[in-house]
C-alpha cells in the first residue's frame, strides 16, 4: 500500500495503517458505488471487527448523491431524465436496478434533504433547484 492518502506519520503511528479505508475515500468522493460496494466487500472483516460495517454502509447514500450530482453537472440541466439516473446505476454495477427504482432512490434522497428538487412522473424527470441543487453536506449531517 502506498502512502495512504499521505496522512502524517502522527495518524498513522496512533491509529495503525488505515489503507483499507483509501478506496472508501475515493470511492465516496468520486461518486464511485461500484468501488466503494467492493472496498466494503474485500475488508468486511476487517470493518466488522472495527465495528465500523454498518457506518460504511451508510456512506452509500452519500455517494450515490456524488454520482448524481456529477450527472447534474454533465448535463448543465435544471431538468434531468431518471433515466440518466438509472444508466448511470446501472453502468456503476447496479445492474438490476430499473426505473421505479431508480425514482425511488431519487424520492428519498430528495426527502432526506440530499437533493433539492422534485420528481415529475409524468415526465420521468428530476427537477433541481437552480440554487443549490446538492446542498452541502454539512447543511444536514
Amino acid at each position: 500500500c502506498r502512502s495512504c492518502w499521505d496522512l502524517s506519520s502522527g495518524i498513522n503511528a496512533e491509529y495503525g495503517d488505515l489503507c483499507e479505508f483509501e478506496n472508501v475515500v475515493t470511492a465516496v468522493r468520486n461518486g464511485n458505488i461500484k468501488l466503494l460496494n467492493q472496498t466494503i466487500e474485500e475488508h468486511a472483516p476487517f470493518f466488522i471487527r472495527a465495528g465500523i460495517y454498518l457506518i460504511l454502509e451508510k456512506l452509500k447514500v452519500i455517494t450515490l448523491r456524488n454520482l448524481f450530482k456529477k450527472i447534474y453537472l454533465i448535463t448543465s440541466s435544471f431538468q434531468m431524465d431518471v433515466t440518466n439516473f438509472k444508466l448511470a446505476l446501472n453502468w456503476q454495477g447496479l445492474e438490476d436496478v430499473d426505473l421505479d427504482e431508480t425514482e425511488c432512490i431519487l424520492a428519498n434522497m430528495i426527502n432526506d434533504g440530499f437533493i433539492k428538487g422534485y420528481l415529475s412522473e409524468a415526465h420521468k424527470k428530476m427537477v433541481v433547484s437552480k440554487v443549490t441543487a446538492f446542498p452541502a453536506l454539512t447543511d444536514f449531517l
